[in-house]
């Protein structure tokens, strides 16, 4: 089992206080501790307000490399682009300086562009300092969809990302082609942020805690590791 803070806050701002200055202060130690930092980052509407924080802060940004956590296998221009959303969040501001590594590359398809992608990522720092993951109501994080096609894979691999190619669905919407995070790389963070917000998910998450099959709900793989330090972020 994975060692789990669940810290719950009376409202979306103070969930974004917190995280901004958790985030804040874990990039100077990593950077002071290694001499750079490494943000995995993920998409969505709950990290959005810390990411633009962020952006205004007088960090060490040239010292910062910023990844993705996982990505739609589509162009930066397109409006569902995960990279589209980070530059118009955090690499903006101060934070236009930080080295940004995208999961998106010129293959064809995700599977095919996924040894450019692994070979950038394995340059990074180990541990990365911060891991943000959301969960959607399915019970996927990061792009480890249910019973997607390589899943089995993601979940087994000690290499640092994967393809998936995800079954259609309300949550996954017509691309399915992803790269993702795998486990094992989510598991050389030293710290995960997974960001919960509304009933329905706190609902979902409880229900992945209480443990059952992986491939049902893939979170469960990142709470039933034994190495995986998470701090749980909600609010309603």
């Amino acid at each position: 089992m994975a060692t789990i803070v669940e810290k719950f806050f009376a409202s979306k701002d103070e969930l974004t206080a917190e995280l901004s200055a958790s985030l804040e202060q874990r990039l100077v130690a990593g950077i002071k501790d290694d001499g750079r930092a490494v943000l995995m980052v993920s998409g969505g509407s709950s990290p959005a307000p810390a990411y633009k924080h962020l952006s205004n802060l007088d960090l060490d940004w040239q010292n910062i490399d910023v990844a993705m956590v996982d990505e739609r296998w589509v162009d930066a221009s397109h409006d569902k682009s995960n990279e589209a959303f980070i530059n118009s969040t955090l690499l903006q501001n101060k934070g236009a300086a930080a080295n940004f590594i995208t999961m998106k590359n010129d293959a064809l398809t995700a599977h095919n562009g996924v040894a450019q992608c692994e070979a950038a990522y394995q340059t990074l720092k180990r541990p990365f300092d911060v891991t943000i993951l959301g969960m959607g109501p399915d019970g996927h994080t990061a792009s480890l969809f249910p019973h997607a096609d390589g899943l089995e894979h993601g979940l087994a691999t000690d290499d640092l990302v994967c393809a998936i190619n995800a079954i259609e669905s309300d949550v996954t919407g017509k691309i399915t082609e992803r790269m993702t995070l795998t486990l094992a790389a989510i598991a050389h963070s030293k710290v995960v942020k997974l960001l919960i917000s509304g009933e329905e998910k706190l609902a979902v998450y409880k229900q992945a805690k209480e443990g059952g099959d992986v491939a049902d709900m893939p979170l469960r793989a990142v709470l039933n590791h034994p190495t995986i330090n998470i701090e749980v972020y909600w609010a309603p």
